[in-house]
């Protein structure tokens, strides 16, 4: 038997989360874990949901681990709110890397972050804390990726660039060398990044523009 996980979700992402986790790590999900006005049905998959209220009670955190099984809704809050509050109680955050990412020796990559297939991570990169990387993105040598970050499928971030914490980079998008994406960003289906971005705005186009008058906590997700 693997280590028990519980995933702290019960839609989509936390679906797919089991999926992999199940199939290709040493962890074996146990359980899923909503907050109580969420808890729409007792079992998922087969297995219980409980009350994210009570999960000391079920699964101690020590003798637990879990992952925050959420997406980018809210531009990465719930997910980050969720993330903090378990390790405020003690709880270990699992991260998932998939077999079939390649991940140079001496990258870093932080808690509760999930790396999906075909994702190329090169030398001297750091991805912080609740990252969620989709499928076949490629983060260049030297880059940094805050926390509590999303990047949709087949985005390119090259060497020496930074994405601020809590940023959302779509699918496709590009990030030139050493371009320095601020916190709060989020960065539209094939843009291409070739200058330092302004925190909390929404960019789009070739080359990217900030969209006059829009935050990026107005975007919905």
């Amino acid at each position: 038997m693997g280590r028990p996980l519980v995933l702290i979700g019960a839609g989509e992402m936390a679906q797919i989360a089991f999926e992999y986790f199940t199939c290709d790590s040493d962890y074996e999900v146990v359980a899923f874990s909503v907050e109580r006005e969420y808890l729409r049905a007792p079992t998922l998959c087969g297995l219980p949901v409980l009350a994210y209220e009570d999960l000391e009670r079920v699964h101690a955190p020590d003798r637990a681990e879990v992952f925050v099984a959420v997406p980018a809704t809210g531009l990465n809050r719930l997910r980050t709110r969720l993330f903090q509050d378990a390790r405020r109680r003690g709880y270990r955050c699992a991260r998932y890397v998939s077999s079939r990412a390649f991940v140079w020796r001496n990258a870093e990559i932080g808690e509760n972050c999930f790396v999906f297939e075909g994702n190329v991570i090169q030398p001297f990169v750091r991805i912080g804390d609740n990252c969620i990387l989709w499928s076949g993105n490629h983060i260049g040598h030297r880059s940094v990726v805050g926390d509590n970050v999303f990047v949709a499928s087949h985005a390119v971030v090259s060497g020496y660039c930074e994405i601020g914490a809590g940023s959302f980079v779509g699918v496709n998008a590009t990030c030139n060398d050493r371009v320095r994406v601020a916190a709060d960003n989020v960065i539209g289906a094939g843009a291409l990044i070739v200058r330092d971005t302004e925190p909390g705005r929404v960019y789009v186009g070739s080359p990217a523009r900030a969209v006059p008058g829009r935050s990026s906590f107005d975007v919905a997700f």
